[in-house]
């Protein structure tokens, strides 16, 4: 674990913290967490100030239903891990992270020169899909904006635009009032794990020539 450079804004952790994200950018913040220092070292904070304002807690008394309701959401809980693929655990496949461990990761697929995608077997019925993003050293990625958020937790590797230098460990956040246009620095892939809402909205002539054919 090491201190990262670029962290999740302050309501996105705060919502983390909560239990307030949908899945898929649950798992996105989950993963940086395991990977920056200084958010564990947040989180752990915050986890040790709610325990002590429970403990300090006047207690109150249960619903009549509250066993029963409790028991049922433990139910449909296991009743989801066992419909869940186990995650392929080979080394390099979920970089080590927990929060990657309990979904199954498909195989890379090439979306465009020097690009690959892999999808991440989070539901996403209620929230945003996660999937990776592989691309190639030099490689010039198209020109976009959102239609939604997208959340960016790089694995490996680094890329830069307009809004900066992100390195592995580091957290992005984008929605349809950003558009970049990321590069990959040279030396390694850069491999990104992806929480995304709507979809890319490519930018110019070239990108609206391309967006027919992206889908992610």
């Amino acid at each position: 674990m090491k201190t990262t450079h670029r962290h999740p804004s302050d309501e996105t952790l705060a919502a983390y913290i909560r239990g307030s994200l949908d899945e898929g950018r649950h798992v996105l913040v989950a993963a940086h967490v395991e990977l920056c220092a200084s958010c564990a070292a947040l989180v752990a904070a915050s986890d040790h100030i709610a325990g002590s304002i429970l403990e300090a807690a006047q207690p109150a008394p249960l619903r009549s239903d509250a066993l029963q309701t409790a028991l049922a959401r433990i139910d449909a809980n296991a009743a989801g891990q066992e419909r869940r693929p186990a995650a392929q655990n080979a080394k390099g496949v979920s970089f080590g992270l927990n929060a990657l461990s309990s979904y199954e990761l498909g195989p890379w697929r090439w979306i465009g020169p020097g690009v690959h995608w892999r999808s991440v077997s989070v539901p996403a019925d209620r929230g945003a899909r996660v999937f990776m993003l592989k691309a190639a050293p030099g490689t010039s990625l198209p020109n976009h904006t959102h239609t939604g958020t997208e959340l960016t937790l790089i694995l490996q590797g680094a890329y830069a635009h307009e809004g900066g230098r992100f390195g592995t460990g580091d957290f992005e956040e984008a929605d349809g009032t950003v558009d970049h246009q990321p590069v990959v620095e040279p030396g390694e892939e850069c491999i990104c794990l992806v929480a995304m809402e709507g979809q890319l909205r490519l930018l110019g002539p070239l990108g609206r020539i391309m967006q027919p054919f992206v889908r992610m």
